[in-house]
């Protein structure tokens, strides 16, 4: 460490005048431990839409060519990094490449996601690639991280993040904060990075304890950190000159085989389908761990005479715990604890879950734990697509445009749009940058409202409660957190983000936490995607030549912030020029996030094979039925499964206002169940569990 603010400042310029590097040039999560594995040409070319876009050969783990900053040495890459073969305990997975099983007929989805497409049994499964639209633009044509049309490095991260999206607290006027956590909800369903994670204490450590920088040989090579720039208004008052940052998990690091790219594909570990594999799991063994295997239960712990999911055998890899006896919950994700809206929105779920299989048992006495659990998972799978399509999307992405792409429909019958060729897997311009933008949303302080309508207390400070789900459990909070989340209001779709995911984020007990935005735009260029140039143009938006080229979506006071910051107008990340367009009439995003959002809810529905509105196999509801799915909405999950929920609106992602009042529970909508009464002499079934079931209309 070189002594002396100005004579670092003197050495970095020296280095960066002998180097040729530029003064904002550098290149800079991890692997949770849990209770059990959960096995989860032209930058204008795009992927066949038919066809997963699979690549890989041997592991190859790059590495920043430099890692400095003001206060730190530059460290040139004088070896470059090795060939090797580091797959996982010893094994060679195939990353989808390969199905190796024979796919049956099955009136129900397996839990890793295989064997939807019956043609395809690999698209959508766990542990697969995620798709594309345009081709990767890795610094190194391969996978090292994106670097700027004239060869040098992008501006860091987090001078990006504090320069464009600064700490502003603007609230949105007409949603509340339901629809922000139900987003964060539907992107867990989705999709989580393979071998990274900054929720918790990180396994790979790239930056040491007191925030320095690690030396290079002394760092894992899929260390990739955020450095801290010299100006920066927060982190400057601190020792702070880096924020923890790895790598994501690609097919090259799992020894895939190659076949049609040699550049690298991230992998999810979950479902690319909206399956609820958040709740149930997204392999068989995690899905049995959390079944009680009596009349279709899901296991819990009761507490206060309330159900809460059960407690995971270790704690400490799953929360920010200080003792034993403190609250962690074990669901399908090992992300459910990260935010106390998030847990609420777990443990709703789970019981939702246990009240219908309750009610199936009692109208089906004849049905085994097996029927009534996969009866009930087929519900309430179908109740969250419902509540997420029809009910969450338009407020989104706009009634008009979800219709005219043929996402929704305005009908009382089947959909039927079902298609095999269209491959369901999660964009990573989805994943990566489109569903990100709604970071914007996310609220630091959480009210606790009473029943009434007023805060029953102070509310709870956001980053003192990341991997703390104690908090919900306490003084009758469950509740007062759930009608805060219908509520208050969430914060308006912006550039703005508030300081506890900007300054805080899992702090976990420390003064100063990490930056979610500047990690936003590190994940960008960790997954190599194309531009924001590129993309305008694969939106049919004119390509910019220059900076004014901008001008039809983005302000000018934003293109000169660009201006300043990049080289050129081909180097502005997509999570950064996305973001700062201004809005679609009707929708909370801009015209390019729009698209790939249009595009990846289209997948999520056309290829989903077992989609609730489709009638054509044995996997299909009856119409009675579908008709009573569509009565299920964000409110009544919250007033069936919330400890003692009396009032709520009957739009729960909207304000209370004098179109959306408030009205006592049993009021509102509600599924009938009594359709699913099985009126069959006998059932037939095997150990696969393909019973056929003759359903009757309610006589």
């Amino acid at each position: 460490m070189l002594g002396g603010k100005a004579s670092r400042l003197a050495w970095f310029l020296l280095v960066a005048v002998v180097f040729d590097l530029g003064i904002t040039a550098v290149h800079a999560e991890s692997s949770k431990a849990s209770r059990r594995t959960r096995e989860r040409g032209s930058s204008k070319r795009r992927f066949d839409d038919l066809e997963s876009a699979e690549s890989s050969y041997g592991s190859f783990f790059g590495y920043p060519n430099s890692v400095f900053n003001e206060y730190s040495l530059f460290i040139p890459n004088s070896n470059p990094p090795a060939l090797c073969r580091a797959y996982p305990n010893g094994q060679r997975t195939n990353c989808g490449d390969a199905f190796n099983n024979q796919c049956r007929t099955n009136r129900y989805r397996t839990f890793d996601g295989s064997c939807n497409n019956l043609n395809n049994p690999m698209w959508g499964a766990a542990n697969t690639r995620y798709g594309r639209l345009l081709l990767p633009k890795y610094g190194d044509g391969i996978q090292a991280p994106t670097r700027s049309v004239t060869g040098s490095e992008l501006p860091l991260s987090r001078l990006v993040s504090f320069t464009l999206f600064p700490s502003v607290t603007v609230k949105d006027n007409r949603l509340t904060l339901a629809a922000m956590q139900w987003g964060q909800f539907i992107t867990h369903d989705m999709a989580m990075i393979d071998g990274s994670t900054q929720s918790k204490k990180h396994v790979t450590q790239c930056c040491t304890d007191d925030g320095c920088l690690l030396r290079r040989d002394l760092s894992d090579p899929k260390c990739y950190p955020i450095v801290i720039p010299y100006n920066d208004p927060v982190y400057r008052k601190s020792t702070i000159e880096c924020l923890e940052f790895v790598r994501s998990v690609t097919d090259l690091d799992r020894g895939c085989n190659s076949r049609y790219k040699s550049a690298a594909e991230q992998l999810t570990v979950v479902t690319h389908y909206l399956d609820l594999s958040l709740v149930y799991g997204s392999n068989q063994q995690v899905a049995n761990n959390l079944r009680l295997g009596i009349a279709g239960r899901m296991r819990v712990d009761v507490r206060s005479n309330r159900e809460w999911p059960p407690t995971p055998a270790n704690k400490s890899a799953l929360c920010d715990v200080e003792s034993s006896s403190d609250v962690c919950y074990d669901t399908g994700d090992v992300r459910a604890n990260q935010n106390p809206q998030l847990t609420v929105l777990h443990i709703l779920l789970l019981r939702e879950h246990n009240r219908i299989a309750g009610k199936l048992a009692r109208l089906n006495p004849h049905w085994s734990d097996e029927t009534i659990y996969q009866e009930t998972r087929r519900i309430v799978i179908a109740e969250h697509q419902h509540i997420s399509y029809y009910e969450w999307l338009p407020l989104f992405l706009g009634s008009k445009q979800t219709r005219e792409s043929k996402i929704l429909y305005d009908t009382n019958d089947y959909v039927n749009d079902y298609n095999p060729r269209v491959d369901p897997s999660v964009l990573n311009e989805h994943s990566t940058a489109a569903f990100r933008y709604f970071h914007s949303l996310i609220a630091g302080f959480l009210k606790l409202i009473g029943e009434q309508r007023g805060s029953v207390s102070p509310p709870l400070r956001l980053s003192d409660h990341f991997n703390r789900p104690a908090v919900i459990e306490q003084d009758g909070n469950m509740d007062h957190l759930t009608r805060g989340l219908s509520y208050q209001p969430e914060m308006a779709s912006d550039q703005y983000f508030d300081e506890e995911i900007t300054i805080y984020l899992f702090r976990n007990g420390r003064r100063l936490g990490s930056d979610l935005r500047a990690t936003d735009i590190q994940r960008n260029r960790d997954h190599g995607l194309a531009s924001y140039n590129d993309y305008r143009e694969y939106c049919h938006l004119p390509r910019a030549n220059n900076w004014n080229d901008f001008k039809d979506y983005i302000s000018e006071e934003n293109i000169q912030k660009l201006a300043s910051l990049y080289a050129h107008p081909d180097d502005v990340d997509l999570t950064v020029g996305g973001s700062l367009e201004r809005d679609v009439p009707g929708t909370l995003v801009g015209p390019t996030f729009l698209c790939i959002l249009l595009e990846q809810f289209y997948r999520t529905r056309v290829g989903d094979r077992f989609w609730y509105e489709n009638s054509n196999q044995d996997t299909a509801f009856t119409k009675e039925q579908l008709n009573e799915i569509r009565k299920a909405s964000i409110s009544r999950l919250f007033c069936d499964n919330g400890d003692n929920i009396e009032l709520m609106q009957p739009k729960g992602f909207e304000l209370v206002s004098d179109r959306n009042p408030l009205y006592k529970c049993q009021n509102l909508p509600s599924v009938d169940l009594s359709f699913w009464k099985d009126y069959a002499q006998e059932t037939r079934s095997n150990e696969d569990h393909q019973t056929h079931y003759v359903y009757y209309k309610k006589k």
